[in-house]
């Protein structure tokens, strides 16, 4: 883990950058498709996201959900990822519903910079390093 600054001009950059997007969301779904088919499966995208932890917590606060509600969460973004809606997330489909996330977080994080503490291979972590290594 590492503590960076950044603000929303940070990932808007790296968005914007799209060969360097690119190349980490190819990463990324690589390293989500388990079973190496090309496609991610509903439990393959449901695996990553309960590793995020992002729908059971609130501000860092654990949310009381039910296994149903929680299913229902689940079901709901895979839906937004599978645009052609044939139970399947492509690697096109991925980048477009990751670059959308990307660029809502660069639009809630505005332009007051912030501190946060980073794990190694996330997401922004890759947008602050392609800042960056940009200005050096």
């Amino acid at each position: 883990m590492s503590t960076v600054v950044l603000d929303g001009s940070t990932v808007r950059k790296f968005v914007e950058a799209n060969e360097a997007f690119n190349k980490a969301m190819d990463e990324k779904f690589v390293e989500l498709d388990t079973n190496q088919d090309g496609v991610l499966s509903r439990s393959e995208l449901r695996k990553a996201l309960e590793s995020f932890r992002l729908l059971e917590s609130e501000m860092g606060m654990e949310v009381s959900s039910t296994a149903q509600e929680l299913n229902t969460l689940y079901d709901s973004v895979f839906d937004g990822f599978d645009t052609d809606h044939n139970n399947k997330v492509d690697l096109n489909e991925f980048r477009s519903e990751m670059k959308n996330i990307m660029l809502a977080i660069a639009d809630g994080l505005g332009a007051a910079p912030i501190q946060l503490l980073l794990e190694e291979g996330g997401l922004l972590k890759d947008a602050v390093e392609f800042e960056s290594a940009k200005t050096n």
